[in-house]
């Protein structure tokens, strides 16, 4: 199942599940708005500058036990920025509701009714887009081919195609209804989080409430460089892993059983797996090769990947390295399986991304095999890179009309490092919550879900009581379910740097067992590494 789970997070948007309640508004935003126009009578064009959009399909979606009755809407802005907005006919109440993307993105997911709390889920327009490319594989890691010799397209990737897509659906929702959006909102992870920040550092005004998890915002370095270092660490010469997915239980278990008590208390997860410092060379096999030990050189790789990418002068390339208490996530993403294809999705992403997405068109490109690891690769990456990175500081437009900003990350995220989030956070508020920006960091939460202990974790409904009723985060319950879906396990989170501390008494599974105490140490959260000009270089921005 975990090959799934991966592909879910990086191939597909980061979409609500809950389940939608049909019932009218309340006072929380008035009673429900009414469509002023008929659905069928939004297949038409819009001339929007800078974002010409065509509705190539509207037609109403009869109610079911889990959606509420809907205006489907399906078109695109041009040159080819696919989108689905899907518009409430009866219970609408002023919100909109824009999803991320993931991975390389290329097609369109259905987007959800999502439940904001305030009231139900069915008050939402909601919209997704495929980013202006149709993937070429999108069953698996969208091979970027579509990339080599198309500007255009590329453009919408980096950063075009959730504004204009914003823009898209707030034109519809004012034709449909009779006014724009009283409250507007974004929402994704991995992509979908670095599309979250930019849209805050580059189009402000687009969103009132933004959550962005796990952000692929260090996007450059992160696909060029730390993706390739993940690929080519674990690779022997005939190309075969070196760390076998064999050895990852018993490597786990191991890090478990050294650092588990760290934070008072033996629960099976690491609340901060920075103070954990594991060395594999205890797992060395002193006789036959077996699933319960590591050879010398798979000691070699598991020290390298807790470890970031760097030069032979020992200059950092990326910000951060994978976690201990990650180890069980490495399958699949680090370490190729059946499920994958036989080739792990890190070098997938890293092959293609440097093949075809890197480089400027026509320029020289490198391969995982072929590429270097040094600072004049790295800048040669850089020129590309700033235009889809999202790391600009300056979100103060952002703030001064009210935005709000909610991050949070995985501890055990196996494909972005949880140091590169903290390393941004400290750098953009000083490592202290504000009242516009707030952080949350998951123990054992892997790539945008799915985990050891803890499996879920969704914020969106206190983003929105932030926006709409003043209320501040201080925390979140995230959730742990087992295959068949039970509930094993609810953990507070609080906004980092707070910790969540066991009371003395109660179920350890249970949320309300636990209470909030300040940071054991100052923060210090900021990486130097090469990357540091980076965030002061805005990429480009479209009308």
């Amino acid at each position: 199942m975990r090959p799934v789970k991966i592909f879910a997070a990086i191939a597909a948007l980061t979409l609500a599940t809950t389940t939608f309640t049909p019932a009218a508004a309340t006072a929380a935003t008035g009673s429900a708005v009414r469509p002023v126009t008929a659905c069928a009578d939004l297949a038409r064009g819009f001339a929007l500058p800078g974002a010409p959009t065509h509705v190539t399909a509207a037609a109403v979606v009869a109610a079911t036990a889990t959606d509420p009755e809907y205006c489907g809407v399906a078109g695109y802005v041009e040159p080819a920025v696919r989108f689905e907005l899907r518009l409430p006919t009866k219970t609408y109440a002023g919100r909109y509701l824009q999803y991320g993307c993931g991975g390389f993105c290329g097609l369109v997911n259905p987007p959800a009714f999502a439940d904001c709390g305030l009231p139900h889920g069915g008050d939402v327009a909601v919209a997704a887009t495929d980013d202006g490319h149709v993937g070429k594989t999108p069953a698996v890691v969208d091979d970027g081919s579509w990339g080599a010799h198309d500007q255009a397209a590329r453009n919408d990737l980096e950063f075009r195609a959730p504004h204009v897509v914003s823009r898209a659906s707030k034109a519809i929702i004012q034709a449909f209804y009779g006014a724009p959006p009283r409250k507007s909102y974004f929402t994704g992870c991995s992509d979908g989080g670095r599309e979250g920040l930019l849209l805050a550092q580059r189009y402000p005004a687009d969103f009132d409430g933004i959550d962005a998890g796990a952000p692929a915002n260090y996007w450059g370095p992160l696909l060029g460089e730390y993706q390739t270092w993940l690929a080519r660490t674990n690779s022997a010469a005939d190309g075969s892993p070196i760390l076998t997915a064999a050895k990852l239980p018993a490597l786990h278990d191991a890090v478990l059983a050294a650092c588990d008590r760290l934070d008072g208390l033996a629960d099976g997860q690491l609340d901060d797996p920075r103070a954990c410092h594991f060395d594999p060379a205890t797992l060395t096999c002193r006789g036959a090769d077996t699933p319960s030990c590591l050879t010398p050189a798979q000691v070699t790789v598991t020290r390298k990947l807790y470890s970031p990418p760097a030069d032979a002068a020992g200059t950092l390339l990326y910000p951060g390295g994978q976690q201990p208490g990650s180890e069980l996530s490495w399958a699949g993403w680090i370490i190729a399986t059946p499920d994958t294809g036989g080739v792990a999705f890190a070098r997938s992403l890293a092959e293609n991304y440097l093949r075809y997405l890197g480089y400027p068109i026509g320029a020289p490109a490198a391969t995982v095999d072929t590429f270097a690891f040094t600072r004049r690769e790295f800048d040669r990456l850089t020129p590309v890179g700033v235009r889809y990175d999202a790391l600009s500081l300056d979100l103060s437009a952002f703030q001064r009309r009210g935005g709000k900003l909610l991050l949070w990350h995985g501890w055990a995220d196996e494909a972005i490092p949880p140091a590169g989030t903290l390393d941004y956070y400290q750098r953009l508020t000083d490592g202290r919550p504000q009242d516009w920006a707030r952080l949350f960091m998951v123990p054992s939460l892997y790539h945008c879900g799915g985990g050891t202990t803890l499996t879920e974790f969704d914020p969106l409904k206190q983003l929105v009581a932030w926006v709409e009723r003043g209320t501040t985060p201080t925390v979140v319950t995230a959730t742990g379910r087992d295959a068949a879906g039970n509930v094993t396990r609810t953990r507070p989170v609080f906004a980092y740097p707070r910790r969540t501390v066991y009371n003395g008494t109660g179920s350890i599974d249970d949320a309300a067992s636990f209470h909030p105490a300040p940071p054991s140490s100052p923060v210090r959260d900021v990486v130097h590494w090469a990357g540091e000009k980076l965030y002061g270089l805005p990429g480009p921005v479209a009308p």
